[in-house]
């Protein structure tokens, strides 16, 4: 079952209100739009985007469960949010939420080997249709040199030098094509194993955000906000690792100096134990929130 992440606090210091128009930009299974939903409505509208295609024909049949345009369904990234505002002449939002974790659909079912655990065909594209780049491609084509420091910088991995030669070794004696495969070589590079991480988890998500563009797309939708939110408008952003949450942060402390924002919470928000006992993949969320001034 999905369980969305930070969602008692989320909506919280989001507070959609009655008759608001608000924007899931990362919608996947719909887990915080449905409590958005509820505080919105009557008289409310909410803009689900996702990436992927295929996501959002599994819940088609949510928008028919709300009165008509109280939900609606568009196929996109949050980045390009702006251009799907425009495109389907919708204005600017009282809020939005965007959660940068990957949901269990992606790990579970998608079949594109985004999960070392399975012996799926490497993909990770989260938009297989208007996205080339696939993982394939990433670990039997790209450089030693350049699969480490991809390695390195979007996955903080320590041992990313020796992950990559191990790979290049491999794919001289045949091309790596699975998950399961290229797990297997990425182990094979450490002579001591964390029994708490499996070592393949920084190297898959590494690979997995290079794929995507994932850190670039950050970026562009916090450079684009003033085409997004009306003034009062509010942001909420939930990071999984260093990496995201830095460029967040970041970007933040710039705009807020520029005078263009004011912060919703002063310390970043975390999930309480309980949720993490119930759901210890959120262990490493984070949660930060502006409004846009006027």
């Amino acid at each position: 079952m999905h369980t969305p992440v930070l969602l008692k606090e989320a909506i919280a210091i989001l507070n959609p209100l009655e008759g608001e128009f608000f924007i899931d930009g990362t919608f996947g299974e719909g887990g915080h739009s449905k409590e958005i939903l509820k505080r919105i409505t009557p008289g409310g509208t909410l803009l689900g985007i996702d990436w992927d295609r295929e996501i959002l024909e599994h819940n088609s049949d949510l928008p028919d469960k709300w009165p008509n345009d109280t939900i609606i369904l568009k196929h996109g990234n949050y980045a390009d949010t702006p251009a799907i505002l425009a495109k389907h002449n919708l204005p600017k939002a009282d809020g939005m939420i965007v959660d940068l974790g990957f949901s269990f659909w992606h790990i579970d079912e998608s079949k594109r080997g985004f999960s070392f655990m399975k012996d799926e065909l490497l993909d990770m594209r989260y938009d297989p249709d208007g996205n080339d780049r696939t993982a394939y491609e990433t670990v039997n084509t790209l450089r030693e040199n350049e699969l480490a420091d991809i390695i390195y910088h979007y996955g903080d991995e320590r041992n990313s030098r020796r992950i990559a030669k191990r790979i290049v070794e491999e794919r001289r004696k045949k091309k790596i094509e699975t998950a399961h495969e290229l797990s297997e070589i990425v182990n094979s590079a450490f002579h001591f194993k964390d029994p708490r991480i499996s070592p393949a988890t920084r190297t898959f998500q590494a690979i997995r955000i290079y794929v995507n563009s994932e850190l670039e797309n950050i970026r562009k939708l916090l450079a684009e906000l003033t085409g997004i939110l009306k003034p009062g408008g509010r942001l909420g952003v939930i990071t999984f690792h260093s990496i995201e949450d830095k460029i967040v942060k970041e970007n933040f402390k710039l705009l807020h100096q520029e005078n263009t924002i004011a912060f919703l919470n002063k310390k970043v928000i975390k999930p309480e134990r309980e949720e993490i006992a119930r759901n210890p993949k959120s262990r490493s969320a984070k949660l930060r929130a502006i409004c846009l001034k006027n």
